[in-house]
């Protein structure tokens, strides 16, 4: 057994940045960061577009204020005021913490860090690194992180969550390159492993993003909260669903139909290309829909529109948002100086999550924190975003509430001894579960299951819903279910065995799936990007609430939280 006095799962800005703030907090203590890639291979460096604060650099009539009524009207009123207040707050100083930590922003003509218009935004506030601002802030998080001598357990599966009594005690990890199993016992437990975009078949999100805390906290009968909500970012390449940033509308880029209409203007007439997601996903599978997207050859009916930044010329295109020109070019053959993009929807970002106080204490309940466990970024639900998410909060949530998070575990360690915990049990566990896959002589391959279920989820709990398309959904979802224990291991090997995580992973998104899809049918209503075509409304009156919901093998259970509503009353949400 390994002794840390704070173990953080996931090497993202969030857990990057609860680490940095623990060990400037308290260099005495062991901290150890745990993540199944390496830790600047985790799918932050993918953001791109940038992260959204009221620093005044281009429009000094922006405000903090602003900037959180943005993002409660964006959130179709289910975020929480007071956590979006924080939010919106800390934003300045944590991106100015970052620029002297060596993070290269862009800048403007007199030094000053850029900021670009974003969609939902009602001023231009998204500070950025051209279109690599993941990439930019993780990097420098991981080398102060080596400067202070911060454990990185790298390319370790992290299997269970040990939960005993109310209290977490650690964590049960697989070394991919060993195969050896260890029990990480500390005096907290964070987790930080981002979302599950492999739950769908097209999906902006990297490999790795399988929601495995997500079903480890659901496993250990802790609730999910406000599973339903699943963004779909408007500007997904196709075929290939990588993201096509929104720092692209933010610089001047249209989206058009077959007919070459800025189709916008029939959807969002005031933001036009910069409306939020949720809006903009819908607008685009409303104009497939009406036989107004694209085909390869040009001619309508197809199954997408374009992103047209001809207009923008070439010098713009390469200094602004050079990196989406080259994923363009690379992978469909698109040139963008001279040529438009085709685009469509694609899963992108989980609204909902491990739920969390504003200091990161998970709850086990409405009115009950859990000892000992904390989770930020996109894996938790503090709830910032509610219904749907503005684009650049997200690397500010994790940098924020990965800070606020690691200052919160540095005063809850102090003075906290070690958990009583017998190693031996979850170590002999673990084993027999390995050697329970080993062992099945099933009929399946693991990707033949994992791409029907991912089929299921995006034909049945997609952009547009109804209850029997839900219903049918959730049917076959728990038919495939019953065929993991069918499925069969070629590699029985215990060095870089990635057919085992794959299998490992794969029971990670049946959990989560499913917890989608029950959340979904039980929120009958229309908000933000839950959208039912049985219930097109948003309905205050009986939905006004979160989400929270309980899986067990017998089924899930669904209770709710309030609301938190103390500075915008909900209004209609019109843009």
């Amino acid at each position: 057994m390994i002794d840390h006095d704070v173990i953080i799962v996931g090497g993202g800005l969030a857990g990057s940045r609860a680490a940095l703030e623990i060990v400037r907090t308290n260099p005495s203590l062991s901290i150890a960061v745990v993540a199944k890639t390496h830790p600047i291979r985790s799918h932050s460096v993918a953001a791109q577009g940038g992260m959204a604060a009221s620093l005044k650099n281009v429009d000094d009539t922006d405000s903090w204020e602003a900037h959180a009524f943005d993002t409660v009207k964006g959130s179709d009123y289910l975020a929480d005021q007071d956590a979006v207040a924080i939010l919106t707050q800390e934003a300045p100083d944590v991106v100015i913490d970052l620029e002297h930590m060596g993070v290269l922003f862009s800048r403007l003509a007199d030094g000053r860090i850029a900021q670009r218009a974003f969609g939902g935004h009602s001023h231009n506030r998204t500070c950025y690194a051209a279109d690599k601002t993941g990439h930019a802030i993780l990097h420098e998080l991981i080398c102060n992180l080596m400067k202070y001598g911060v454990k990185i357990y790298e390319e370790w599966y992290v299997m269970r969550l040990i939960l005993e009594d109310g209290q977490a005690k650690g964590v049960v990890m697989y070394h991919l390159l060993s195969g050896h199993i260890e029990v990480v016992r500390a005096k907290a437990v964070m987790f930080a492993t981002g979302g599950y975009g492999r739950v769908y078949n097209t999906t902006s999100n990297d490999y790795a993003s399988t929601g495995d805390g997500l079903a480890m906290t659901a496993m250990a009968g802790l609730p999910l909260e406000d599973m339903e909500f699943v963004q779909f970012h408007p500007t997904g390449l196709y075929p290939v669903g990588v993201l096509i940033s929104e720092a692209v509308r933010g610089e001047g880029a249209y989206l058009i139909n077959s007919d070459g209409d800025r189709f916008m203007a029939n959807y969002a007439p005031s933001r036009m290309e910069l409306a939020p997601r949720d809006i903009t996903s819908r607008a685009i599978v409303s104009e497939v829909r009406a036989g107004r997207g694209v085909k390869p050859d040009g001619s309508p009916g197809g199954p997408y529109v374009y992103l047209d930044l001809r207009h923008m010329g070439k010098e713009k295109i390469m200094s602004r948002v050079p990196f989406c020109w080259e994923e363009a070019h690379r992978l469909v053959g698109v040139d963008a100086v001279t040529e438009p993009m085709p685009v469509r929807p694609t899963v992108h970002y989980c609204m909902g999550g491990i739920p969390v106080n504003t200091d990161g204490r998970v709850r086990a309940s409405a009115d009950e924190l859990v000892d000992g466990f904390f989770a930020a970024g996109e894996t938790s639900c503090v709830s910032v975003h509610g219904a749907n998410r503005l684009g650049s909060n997200s690397l500010l949530e994790c940098v924020v509430y990965g800070r606020r998070t690691g200052a919160s575990i540095a005063k809850f360690v102090q003075g906290r001894k070690a958990p009583d915990l017998n190693a031996d049990h979850y170590i002999t566990e673990a084993q027999a579960q390995i050697q329970g896959l080993f062992n099945q002589s099933g009929q399946y391959r693991i990707h033949e299951i994992r791409q029907a279920y991912q089929d299921c989820m995006t034909e049945h709990c997609g952009v547009f819903r109804t209850d029997e398309v839900m219903q049918a959904g959730l049917l076959q979802l728990r038919e495939l279910q019953q065929k993991y224990s069918q499925i069969r291991l070629d590699d029985r090997g215990t060095s870089w065995n990635t057919e085992l995580i794959e299998a490992l992973e794969l029971r990670s998104l049946f959990v989560v799936g499913e917890m989608i899809l029950f959340s979904a049918i039980n929120r009958k209503e229309s908000r933000g990007s839950h959208f039912r075509e049985d219930y097109q409304q948003r309905d205050d009156a009986a939905f006004l609430k979160h989400t929270l919901a309980y899986y067990s093998a017998a089924g899930i259970d669904i209770n709710y939280l309030p609301v938190v509503i103390n500075q915008f009353e909900p209004q209609e949400r019109k843009y």
